[in-house]
C-alpha cells in the first residue's frame, strides 16, 4: 500500500450478500473493512473499542433501524470522529433530513448505485470532510 492512510470502514447491513459484496469491493479499494450484520453487532464492536473512520449504515433492519443505531451512537458518544453515511433503498426526503439531523454526511441510494459508484461516493464524501 502507498503512503495513503488506510481508512477503517464499518459496514452495517442485515443483508449478508450485500455485506460480503461491499466488504470485498471496499477491501479491494484499500479500505480496512469491518462488518456488522445489524445494529446490535455494530454497537457491540464500537463499545468494544472499534474506531472506524467511516460508518456505512443501512436504514431498514429488524429490531433496530439505522436511525436508531445512529441515535444510539450519538447518545453514547461512540465513533464520534467517524464520517457517517447512509446506504439505503429508501430515498424519501424525510429520511434524508433525519439523517442530516443525526450528523450524517452522505446518503447513498442502493438501488441506483453500483458497488463501484458507492465506493466513489464514499471517497467523495470523505474528501469533502477532510
Amino acid at each position: 500500500m502507498d503512503n495513503a492512510i488506510q481508512r477503517k470502514i464499518l459496514i452495517v447491513d442485515d443483508d449478508d450478500f450485500l455485506i460480503d459484496m461491499y466488504a470485498l469491493k471496499f477491501s479491494e479499494s484499500g479500505f480496512e473493512v469491518h462488518t456488522a450484520p445489524g445494529p446490535e453487532a455494530a454497537l457491540e464492536k464500537l463499545q468494544g473499542g472499534l474506531a472506524p473512520d467511516i460508518l456505512l449504515v443501512d436504514i431498514v433492519m429488524p429490531k433496530m433501524d439505522g436511525f436508531e443505531l445512529l441515535e444510539n451512537i450519538k447518545k453514547n458518544n461512540l465513533a464520534s470522529s467517524a464520517v457517517k453515511i447512509i446506504l439505503s433503498n429508501r430515498n424519501q426526503s424525510a429520511d434524508i433530513e433525519r439523517g442530516k439531523e443525526l450528523g450524517v454526511s452522505g446518503y447513498i441510494v442502493k438501488a441506483t448505485s453500483t458497488p463501484s459508484e458507492v465506493i466513489a461516493h464514499v471517497c467523495d464524501i470523505i474528501q469533502k470532510k477532510s
